[in-house]
């Protein structure tokens, strides 16, 4: 009898938060959205290549808002619109406060690998998605100490079995929902833009486990990546990733009202990203492109064994007076398997290169090493 009491009482939870749906959906199809930059304010989020994750997050999310604030029936919120900290817990609350239809959260990935590139968009992770019982009751018992619980989470009870298999439910809804708008924005972003791709995965990240209504969370590209991160720092480039963001929720709010789609929901950006045109090479290794050498061909002309201090690889070719070397000379470089590799000073003793070393890490370069060339070889250290 109990069980019965108990299975009516999870029934009539799902069938009053589909009423709520309902009640929220009623004036025009009205779609509620939160628009989460990732950071901000004391957390810069990645930062490589002078390139900052929470700026480009930033200006990427209000673009977003931007193009969809232009359509029917879209009413977007944002977790912040300046550089601000907002509390990891605080952002999918906001969400949670105004009953969103969806939460899509916006970063950039980086690894101290500097080849990696490609976009990917998270969906809740399959611990949630799993979830025991004592688990849930563990993890959602932060709910009892906010104000006005009650009233927020329409008398959800972490205490109660009966909610807790009530809540998978819609869980497991939220996470085929969030799967659906997650595919469609790699999709965009392969198909539209030609950006390569790491797919869709799921993963147990708070900031979308804790959200009641399905999420996504975008990495825009590896800003460790020189090329890449030079593509989302540009003002074109954050304009067609945003463009691309925007279309897969047009389509999914469609798809969520049962609307029809045509081929006016994708929308395209005019101005197209273009590389910034190379500069002029200057180094103290090679004076034109004929003459660029190889690790395999730099040698010392006493046939001493020497050090350099490598700064960063890329696949573009520097001006050595560039910015991008944060005022240190003596730059100098190879060029090997499509890559070049740029070096600052000389040492031919290791106290001596490790003092470099430690130069180089005091301008910015923090994932600088130590190289050793020996008989035109090269070796890293660590």
């Amino acid at each position: 009898m109990r069980f019965l009491t108990n299975l009516k009482t999870c029934f009539s939870i799902l069938l009053l938060l589909n009423i709520l749906n309902v009640a929220g959906q009623s004036s025009g199809n009205r779609f509620v959205l939160v628009l989460d930059a990732g950071h901000g304010g004391k957390d810069p989020g990645n930062s490589y290549h002078g390139y900052v994750e929470k700026d480009i997050a930033l200006k990427t999310t209000l673009k977003v808002g931007k193009f969809l604030e232009k359509e029917k029936d879209f009413e977007v919120t944002f977790t912040r619109k300046t550089d601000e900290f907002i509390e990891l817990v605080n952002r999918p609350k906001i969400a949670n406060k105004i009953d969103a239809h969806l939460f899509v959260s916006i970063h950039c990935n980086s690894v101290k690998n500097f080849e990696p590139s490609g976009t990917e968009t998270f969906v809740m992770g399959l611990s949630r998605a799993n979830m025991n019982m004592e688990v849930a009751k563990n993890e959602n018992s932060v709910i009892l100490l906010e104000d006005n619980y009650k009233k927020n989470y329409q008398g959800f009870d972490p205490n109660k079995p009966e909610n807790l298999i009530g809540l998978k439910i819609i869980q497991e809804e939220n996470l085929y929902s969030s799967i659906s708008l997650a595919t469609t924005i790699q999709e965009n972003f392969t198909g539209k833009l030609n950006r390569k791709t790491r797919g869709v995965k799921q993963q147990p990240l708070w900031v979308l486990d804790a959200a009641k209504m399905p999420g996504v969370l975008i990495e825009l590209g590896f800003l460790s990546n020189k090329e890449e991160g030079e593509y989302l720092n540009s003002e074109e480039g954050q304009t067609e990733m945003a463009r691309q963001i925007a279309n897969a929720i047009i389509h999914y709010k469609k798809m969520y009202f049962n609307e029809p789609l045509n081929d006016e929901d994708v929308k395209m950006v005019e101005k197209k990203y273009k590389p910034e045109p190379t500069e002029p090479i200057d180094s103290t290794i090679a004076k034109s492109n004929d003459a660029i050498n190889s690790i395999s061909t730099m040698t010392d002309e006493s046939g001493q064994d020497f050090y350099k201090i490598q700064l960063f690889a890329s696949s573009k070719k520097k001006n050595v007076n560039s910015a991008d070397f944060k005022g240190l000379k003596d730059i100098s470089f190879t060029f090997e398997n499509n890559l070049y590799r740029y070096y600052y000073g000389k040492a031919t003793d290791l106290n001596s290169a490790k003092k470099l070393n430690n130069e180089a890490k005091s301008h910015g370069f923090t994932d600088a090493f130590m190289v050793q060339f020996s008989n035109g070889k090269a070796s890293a250290i660590k």
